[in-house]
């Protein structure tokens, strides 16, 4: 099984308490390696009012939180039964299991709130990758290197068939 990203709904204006519900209930219950992550879709904005500026957090999507999960019985369980949620986007009712969020939703969400998606967690040696950015954007290369500490790859790109090897973030490349 795999986690993915759940889209969950609540009371509109319970987005913040539903997230500290559910992060409590997942310590206590134990399910710790099965609910990753609870986010609530912010975003910084900032309002000039009587000559002051003031910045607050903008909820994107209000009555919602996402929630990055491995979809068993027990988790879908937790999360349903957490004070103030209603349920599941995508799940057709009757004890229908959900469908996930997209992965370039989830990229463009969290890349809007500011957040980013941990890139190089799925990228090994001999992995397939395309360049994003710089002067080699769109070229593919084999990736020879990764040093998750500092969230570098070392990529081999065949340029006018010559191998070149370049050292890339993990922002700037994806996995083909």
């Amino acid at each position: 099984m795999e986690k993915n990203w759940y889209v969950v709904h609540t009371y509109s204006g319970y987005e913040n308490r539903v997230k500290q519900n559910l992060e409590k209930r997942v310590e206590t219950m134990g399910m710790t390696d099965k609910i990753f992550r609870v986010v609530v879709p912010e975003r910084e904005e900032t309002e000039i009012k009587d000559g002051k500026k003031k910045t607050y957090m903008r909820k994107v999507f209000p009555g919602y939180v996402l929630v990055e999960l491995i979809m068993t019985d027990d988790s879908w369980y937790v999360v349903r039964n957490t004070p103030g949620v209603t349920g599941f986007i995508g799940s057709s009712g009757g004890g229908a299991k959900p469908t996930p969020l997209l992965p370039d939703e989830v990229s463009r969400l969290l890349d809007q709130m500011g957040m980013t998606e941990d890139v190089g967690a799925d990228i090994v040696v001999g992995d397939l990758v395309e360049v994003l950015e710089g002067p080699f954007a769109h070229f593919q290369g084999k990736v020879e290197a990764v040093n998750t500490e500092e969230e570098l790859l070392t990529v081999i790109v065949d340029m006018f068939g010559r191998e070149t090897n370049m050292e890339l973030s993990f922002a700037q490349v994806t996995k083909v």
